[in-house]
């Protein structure tokens, strides 16, 4: 499995702390980028939270997030959380270790007191002494947050004292452009009362056995109940004790909202959590199965084998401007482009970690992840082997048929809808349902008339601090 080391370098760490006016909680922040270009330790917020304790909690809860496993729990996640400041609210966003849970929480301006915030994204350091304070607030005490350091400080202090050194895999990055895909197909399918969610949330299991299917929850009146028939309005609920994290708010919250795609037979699908909190929205996005992460989905394939969104995405890249919700019709208009092209143009963004999607809101966001994120489209698996087949002729048009040459095999691609069906294992495994497999996507290319360069080689191990200017990871194996 590919992966990076990624160097998070922070001036000092992260720290709760009483003062005379009472509290202060200060994250400190490693190297990211904002309006004014990369910086080395940005500065997004400063000023007293409408809510404290909720505030904490839902921080610990990302925090949770980004330090469990819910497969296979041997080796902990431990990626600092990411903040990006949009102006009218902050958003702090982890993915689990295993990449299959993705956490967000969206501090709104009625919770940050009408504060205004900067513009940019970032990691900030949430360790384990922060982590243990945070659990012991008690109260409503005044909490004055700073997102960044001290203004002072950045002048004065010569270098970095903290440093995390941490795996970051390709899966992972490819996790959060295929988890923002899978969001944007969902809508509401069930929404409870705080004490309904509370009610249902410490009613389900804490695990699953063996072998047996996805579960299915259906909105009853006020409340949710398991079915197993997923008809209509029914939401996937995969690996219940996934959404464990959200116990950390549930004493403060006033609903729930359950977001879903249209069911797809038995098969199971992702689902999205909501947690509405005073000021605040708690979300966790779950993978269709707890034994498969979202880097596998597939969804951002089509987006990332043609030139044309390539060359979309360029341009509206240029437009964004940190915008808490991009309107797709006002974007379109700008870059005149159709919607569709301005929406297959920010699912590529997605894939270098620069636009997320907030089901709340049913709308994409702006933020650029501090990662060297276009790794996850330079070594995508598949994209890969695509591009390597167009590069070596392996592709014959016979009309709406294609031939694909893959080692000492022919495989069949017939056009079909608008989609294309494959003779491959790939497509009769799963029907397209976890997106093209190499074939077709070589067959579209060539159709398309799309670059067919060869893949990127990787670069030779090392690790690369990512606190200043210019720098992101390089690959490692």
């Amino acid at each position: 499995m590919t992966r990076s080391v990624q160097a998070l370098a922070y001036v000092r760490p992260s720290v709760l702390e009483s003062t005379g006016s009472g509290r202060l909680l200060g994250l400190e922040t490693a190297g990211g980028l904002t309006p004014r270009g990369a910086e080395a330790h940005p500065r997004f917020f400063a000023g007293f939270l409408a809510s404290p304790q909720v505030a904490a909690r839902g921080l610990l809860a990302v925090a949770d997030v980004a330090a469990a496993r819910y497969h296979q729990r041997i080796r902990p996640g431990s990626l600092d959380p990411v903040v990006t400041g949009n102006g009218d609210r902050l958003r702090f966003e982890s993915f689990s270790g295993c990449g299959g849970v993705y956490a967000r929480l969206d501090v709104l301006d009625e919770g940050l007191g009408g504060t205004e915030t900067g513009h940019g994204t970032t990691n900030v350091d949430v360790n384990n002494p922060l982590r243990e304070a945070l659990s012991r607030m008690t109260g409503d005490d005044p909490l004055h947050l700073r997102v960044g350091p001290e203004e002072m400080a950045v002048t004065t202090l010569a270098g970095a004292v903290v440093e995390k050194k941490v795996p970051l895999p390709d899966r992972w990055l490819r996790g959060f452009a295929e988890a923002q895909v899978a969001s944007a197909r969902f809508d509401l399918r069930a929404e409870l009362s705080g004490a309904e969610a509370v009610r249902f949330l410490r009613s389900l299991p804490r695990g699953q056995a063996r072998g047996r299917g996805p579960m299915w929850i259906v909105q009853s009146g006020r409340t949710l109940r398991p079915t197993t028939r997923p008809g209509a309005g029914a939401v996937c609920l995969p690996g219940p004790d996934r959404l464990v994290a959200l116990e950390r708010v549930l004493r403060h919250a006033t609903g729930l909202r359950v977001y879903g795609p249209v069911p797809d037979g038995g098969l199971a699908t992702a689902s999205a959590w909501e947690v509405i909190l005073p000021g605040m929205r708690l979300t966790l996005t779950l993978s269709p199965d707890p034994a498969r992460g979202f880097s596998g989905e597939g969804g951002v394939l089509e987006a990332l084998a043609t030139e044309d969104a390539a060359q979309d995405a360029e341009l509206v890249a240029v437009l964004l401007a940190w915008e808490p919700r991009i309107d797709l019709a006002d974007l379109a208009a700008q870059a005149g482009l159709t919607v569709d092209r301005v929406r297959a143009a920010l699912t590529r963004l997605g894939t270098a970690g620069r636009v997320g999607y907030d089901v709340a809101e049913a709308a994409y966001f702006h933020r650029e992840l501090p990662y060297d994120a276009d790794r996850a489209e330079r070594h995508n698996p598949r994209l890969v082997s695509a591009r390597r087949l167009v590069a070596e002729g392996a592709v014959t048009l016979e009309g709406d048929l294609a031939t694909v040459a893959s080692g000492e095999r022919r495989y069949r691609v017939r056009a079909s809808g608008g989609a294309l069906n494959c003779t491959c294992q790939w497509w009769a495994d799963h029907q397209g349902r976890r997106g093209p497999c190499k074939h077709a996507l070589a067959v579209r290319m060539v159709r398309r008339g799309a670059s067919a360069a060869e893949p990127v080689p990787e670069a030779e191990p090392q690790a690369i601090p990512v606190s200043g200017p210019g720098a992101g990871p390089e690959a490692v194996r």
